[in-house]
């Protein structure tokens, strides 16, 4: 006899659970414990006493469900995850203006009479998997120091363009090592151009020299002219410089630690190196689709997969009537902006995508619309290749196989999108004014020059 047990997960309190037999009726319920070891047990004994088979429905609640799944399913249990707002309407039609944990583990007990087909057994392990976890502390990472790169960048503007031109924009080990430790104009020129050629020398390993040194001294000077002593506290600003340059260098070095990490981890869940033989997919990239995607097998279809990415439209429809919204952005974030630059590239080298990408735009698509069906085509097909083991393969649009030398030879030659027409369709899109007068407030000054004349009435 299966029976349907319903957890409400806690993060911090105690778990409620309630047990239903195949006719949704309770069999007890509001039994309360935590994911220690001997509270599980005793539940797993009241309930041995009553179910033959036994199916386990809860919540994603954070994390608190994964050590309480894991060990159900090393007992054979079919463990099932309700999405939150599933539950959440169905608890409304039961009760609107109530909410319990002992209502919600009823709730979840009786789901199987209720949404069978919404049931899906769940498979691998979540965040309890490496490589899902540290891509996502990755990206994590590598936007905090992007938001380091941005302050810094309006940090520098204070002193002037000049060390605009000199540093560059690209923050690289010297640039930061440099500010860390000179960004006060008056102390570069105190350290005069042979000591700081040696220091960029080190730095650069070898690829800055005298001349970047000559570059720096003469935009600190630049600096102090401009300030001309007064109002700037050059020491004060070098020191808030150095502390974003500081953690831009600590970023930097994690960012690095965890490539190796996502490298090693990717190359077990993937040995064939299926994700990465796609068009466009870097070894990080690699591991972030490896990783938030999961086991390929898992998804009931393809269409699964689309819908997991978030990259599909909403729909509503009622009779004749049909309306197709924005995204669902329903799935994984990560796994979406993965998907967005992967396709980004790869129709740079596959003929189809790049074809389909020109229809689009032809169609006065707004470019982020065209690239969302991109990332969804180049998604799909590498699940596909994953879940059949083939390496993805790069074709022309009447199928013929390509290297990818070739298949961005003929994407040059062919398949190519007019810059200027694509930005007329942009604003076309988007209901840009082309014109800037009629973008500016009706409080803004006119260009224009006023006309006050009174006007005459034509007498008849």
């Amino acid at each position: 006899m299966l029976m349907t047990l319903g957890i409400d997960l806690a993060c911090r309190a105690a778990h409620v659970a309630s047990l239903a037999g195949p006719d949704g009726r309770l069999v007890w319920r509001g039994r309360k414990f935590f994911s220690r070891t001997a509270d599980l047990e005793r539940l797993w004994a009241d309930i041995d006493a009553e179910a033959a088979e036994l199916m386990v429905v809860m919540e994603p609640t954070r994390n608190a469900w994964i050590p309480v799944a894991a060990w159900f399913r090393r007992r054979g249990v079919k463990v099932v995850l309700v999405p939150t707002t599933q539950s959440a309407d169905l608890r409304d039609y039961y009760s609107k203006h109530t909410k319990t944990d002992r209502l919600d583990s009823v709730l979840l007990a009786r789901l199987p009479l209720l949404h069978p087909e919404g049931l899906r057994e769940h498979t691998g392990d979540g965040p309890a998997d490496p490589l899902r976890r540290v891509v996502k502390q990755r990206s994590s990472i590598a936007k905090r120091r992007t938001a380091v790169f941005n302050r810094l960048d309006a940090q520098l503007e204070l002193l002037g363009p000049g060390w605009y031109d000199a540093l560059g924009t690209d923050y690289g080990k010297a640039t930061l090592a440099f500010l860390a430790r000179y960004a006060d104009p008056n102390a570069v020129i105190r350290l005069g151009q042979a000591r700081l050629a040696r220091f960029l020398r080190r730095h650069s390993r070898g690829h800055w020299r005298e001349g970047k040194a000559a570059e720096l001294i003469g935009a600190a000077q630049e600096s102090l002219r401009l300030w001309d002593g007064e109002g700037m506290d050059f020491a004060e600003l070098a020191a808030d410089i150095a502390v974003e340059a500081e953690q831009a260098i600590a970023l930097t070095a994690q960012i690095a630690d965890l490539d190796e990490r996502v490298a090693n981890l990717y190359a077990e869940a993937d040995p064939a190196s299926i994700v990465r033989s796609a068009p466009g997919v870097g070894p990080v990239l690699a591991g972030i689709i490896a990783g938030r995607l999961g086991d390929p097998h898992r998804f009931t279809s393809l269409a699964a997969v689309r819908s997991y990415s978030g990259l599909v439209p909403k729909v509503s429809q009622s009779g004749t009537a049909e309306h197709t919204g924005g995204l669902t952005k329903a799935g994984d974030p990560l796994l979406r902006e993965a998907a967005w630059m992967a396709a980004e590239q790869a129709r740079k080298f596959d003929p189809q995508l790049a074809a389909k990408y020109a229809r689009l735009m032809a169609a006065d698509r707004h470019h982020d619309s065209a690239m969302c069906h991109l990332a969804t085509i180049l998604l799909t097909r590498i699940a596909t290749c994953w879940r059949t083991g083939a390496p993805y393969q790069i074709r022309d649009v009447d199928g013929t196989p390509l290297t990818p030398a070739e298949g961005k030879r003929i994407v040059d030659e062919k398949h190519q999108v007019p810059k200027k027409p694509s930005k007329k369709r942009y604003y076309r899109a988007t209901n840009h004014k082309t014109d800037p007068g009629s973008q500016e407030s009706p409080s803004a000054p006119t260009p224009r020059p006023a006309n006050n004349r009174p006007k005459t009435s034509r007498v008849a």
